[in-house]
């Protein structure tokens, strides 16, 4: 059991928003949480897979072109 377990404001400090967004994806059970007693833990992977579900990749718009040419 290596995993980190971080509080609603570290997780706001990590993604750079106040601790209201956390909040919220909690309350919408759109991240993964532990209830230890009254207080909220998120696990680090779970802030990780969040992360990476969100992430938009870019276009490659040469990639693209060359598809069209083909």
């Amino acid at each position: 059991m290596s995993d980190r377990y971080l509080t609603v404001d570290q997780v706001a400090e990590l993604l750079g928003t106040t601790a209201r967004f956390p909040r919220r994806l909690i309350a919408e059970r759109r991240i993964v949480f532990v209830k230890v007693g009254r207080h909220v833990r998120i696990p680090q992977s779970a802030l990780n897979a969040f992360i990476d579900a969100n992430t938009v990749r870019p276009i490659d718009h040469r990639r693209d072109s060359l598809r069209r040419a083909a």
